[in-house]
């Protein structure tokens, strides 16, 4: 559901801002993932740190083309009839990584309802190569529910990622306004399946954007259910709203209140927890080693 109100977007806290780069690294990361003709969240979800990572060297690949079934409130990526699977693009991003020199890479994905195993063939495909590729590489993946399809799990897990990420993005109240098709329930089963299925042998993690309208009490309900289904790591961060066709910014979240919800999520027994303003599902990923 999406929403034309306010008709400006507020002017961001100070917080919020980020400077652009003013290093060569950025122009040579947007170079290369031209030349492999790769997508990333980070432009096509616009992403408030992409010029950062860029210019660190580093990005968030978006595997099976940059167009989604769903259509999120929140979610800039565009909603169309998606194109045919790219059978060559689990081995560019595996170039990409290479050339990159990534240690920790993340991959994510459109939802594709279109295909039976919801793209997780893909998915697999494209940790294979990575690995193939990069021995050694701690690989991320940042999943859609699958509509909750064991066999489309299992594909994925087959292929033996070490941190597997599906976001619960916000509060069970909001979830219908803010998710497509997505239920809050859903997705704590599917984080659920996968400790079911590997046992200690991956980690689970997930995500929640705040200043939707949420209020302090559901936030940690959000953080119980999850630990509840062996979650564990967590990133907390500021919703921005994309464009004025997205939901709106309730509230600005202050710096010292998400200091307050990683400690709660801390004590809660998450193994890692990122919470900040700028904090996104893979924004500095690579600072958890297990």
């Amino acid at each position: 559901m999406t929403t034309t109100e306010p008709k400006t977007r507020p002017r961001l806290p100070g917080w919020l801002r980020r400077q652009l780069p003013t290093t060569g690294t950025f122009s040579n990361t947007r170079a290369l993932l031209d030349e492999l003709k790769l997508h990333t969240v980070c432009e096509s979800a616009k992403c408030p740190n992409h010029w950062e990572c860029w210019g660190k060297g580093t990005a968030t690949f978006m595997i099976a083309g940059d167009r989604c079934t769903r259509a999120c409130g929140f979610c800039a990526v565009s909603t169309a009839k998606p194109l045919a699977l790219e059978a060559d693009e689990p081995l560019r991003v595996a170039e990409a990584t290479r050339r990159m020199k990534l240690r920790h890479v993340v991959i994510t994905a459109v939802a594709r309802d279109d295909l039976k195993d919801g793209g997780a063939g893909h998915f697999q495909q494209t940790i294979e190569a990575v690995r193939r590729l990069n021995p050694g590489i701690v690989i991320e993946v940042l999943v859609p529910d699958f509509n909750e399809n064991a066999s489309a799990i299992d594909l994925v897990l087959a292929a033996k990622p070490q941190i597997f990420n599906h976001n619960l993005e916000t509060v069970r109240r909001l979830t219908p306004e803010v998710r497509h098709r997505a239920t809050y329930d859903r997705s704590l089963s599917v984080l659920s399946a996968v400790k079911a299925r590997s046992g200690t042998g991956i980690y689970t993690k997930s995500g929640l954007m705040l200043g939707l309208g949420e209020t302090l009490e559901e936030v940690v309900v959000a953080m119980e259910d999850l630990r509840r289904v062996k979650c564990d790591l967590l990133t907390l961060g500021q919703y921005l709203q994309p464009t004025l066709k997205h939901l709106p910014v309730k509230e600005f979240i202050a710096p010292e209140q998400f200091t307050a919800y990683g400690k709660v999520a801390r004590e809660l027994g998450f193994l890692h927890v990122s919470s900040g303003a700028l904090v996104r599902s893979s924004y500095h990923a690579d600072e958890f080693n297990g």
